[in-house]
């Protein structure tokens, strides 16, 4: 004999655990550069339908409500949240923040382009500009070796300043924007790749159609609100104690029966 309670509050259980592992991904990512918070979004399983409202009770009455049995929760998906994170001053001209909703573009080493919001980039041996993981910024640039000074304007305008004194204007950085940013599909390392459900990236110019602007000397610090995620946390944890309960209790009564009929 089972009892339907059981396995309703056994996805409860599942569900809990689920929301305490976004949780624990969006504390754990507190302090990295350009990171987005994760949500858990829950919908009710299907319904077995005992007795079907608006059903014809007598030749002239129908039933005003009906006796419909829910069977649990799932997890039907996570998404990003994309909203801005605070910027903080750093002071070394190759970091780079986004105010707005765009993205870097990065060249991986397959050819792909992928996109990220962490603007922490470096020279290598040749003056290359790449991320902390070495994949280039997309369009490429090439500091000289004589560069004194990188400058990066607020609509993405990158230049330096050679030992002469000399500015030279070494192309434009463009921003990546899509129409269904919690499309993207997260790969790690700060990184997101294109999907369907995104759409295809509009390319602009930083500055132009609310793609946003680009500080210098700065870095975008992660949306988390860690006091938020706590007080979810603590949420979370009475709601799979409730859950766990609730399994205690129909167990007890499976117990009554058992020990009495």
């Amino acid at each position: 004999m089972t009892a339907p309670a059981l396995w309703i509050a056994k996805t409860g259980l599942d569900a809990q655990q689920t929301r305490l592992s976004l949780i624990s991904q969006n504390l754990a990512n507190v302090n990295t550069t350009g990171y987005k918070k994760e949500r858990g979004l829950f919908a009710d399983l299907m319904y077995q339908n005992i007795r079907q409202v608006g059903a014809q009770e007598t030749q002239t009455t129908t039933l005003p409500s009906g006796l419909q049995m829910g069977t649990g929760v799932r997890t039907v998906a996570t998404e990003k949240i994309h909203t801005q994170g605070n910027i903080v001053q750093t002071g070394n001209s190759l970091d780079l923040a986004i105010n707005g909703k765009g993205f870097f573009q990065v060249l991986m080493p397959d050819g792909q382009i992928t996109y990220t919001r962490d603007g922490t980039f470096k020279l290598t041996a040749d003056g290359q500009v790449v991320t902390n993981d070495g994949n280039p910024l997309e369009p490429a640039f090439v500091v000289p070796q004589n560069a004194v000074s990188i400058s990066v304007g607020s609509d993405g305008t990158f230049s330096v300043t050679d030992d002469t004194g000399a500015v030279n204007n070494l192309g434009q950085i463009n921003l990546a924007y899509f129409i269904n940013p919690t499309g993207l599909e997260p790969i790690g390392n700060n990184l997101f790749r294109q999907t369907a459900a995104s759409g295809a990236p509009n390319l602009g110019i930083p500055g132009q159609d609310s793609i946003g602007t680009i500080s210098e000397g700065a870095l975008e610090t992660s949306n988390v609100n860690a006091v938020e995620e706590l007080v979810s946390m603590i949420e979370t944890q009475r709601s799979y104690e409730m859950n766990s309960k609730a399994i205690s209790t129909s167990n007890e009564m499976l117990a009554f029966v058992n020990n009495h009929l």
